[in-house]
């Protein structure tokens, strides 16, 4: 029983300095959420606009986020409404420079998104695993004390 106990502790020891990584996310293009759908920022100067119609409510490059959301520009960032061409098909934002550049509207932005971040499940299976070995050394300590 002893040597049981030992095993428990020595695996619930591992558990709790196991290193759990950041989840951080890779980008393959610089983005912006508009209007429920994702445009890919590209590089090409818009001349003309015509209106503001939104701006980046929330800036995040590490993880998704809900609304007008951007991995590159900051909170606060315009989005405009192209001269003669359809929202459908792309919109104006201002880069980094200041520059008013196309972003070609690509898919609907799905994300559902969850009231905070949590990039990997790691933690949970921790706190299973630390409830699973508590539960277990309960059992036993219940079943010792019968056979005594």
């Amino acid at each position: 029983m002893k040597r049981f106990m030992a095993v428990c502790f020595l695996f619930l020891f591992a558990l709790m300095v196991h290193p759990i990584s950041s989840g951080a996310t890779s980008w393959a293009y610089h983005f912006v959420v508009w209007d429920g759908y994702v445009y890919e920022i590209t590089e090409e100067p818009v001349s003309e606009v015509e209106e503001e119609i939104g701006e980046v409510t929330a800036y995040n490059d590490m993880a998704q986020e809900r609304g007008n959301y951007s991995n590159t520009l900051q909170e606060g960032t315009s989005y405009y409404k192209i001269s003669g061409v359809s929202s459908d098909k792309a919109i104006a934002v201002k880069d980094r420079d200041g520059t008013l550049v196309k972003a070609v509207r690509l898919k609907e932005y799905t994300y559902g998104g969850m009231p905070y971040h949590t990039d990997s499940n790691e933690e949970v299976y921790v706190f299973l695993g630390i409830g699973a070995l508590i539960g277990i050394l309960i059992l036993f300590r219940i079943r010792s004390l019968k056979k005594a």
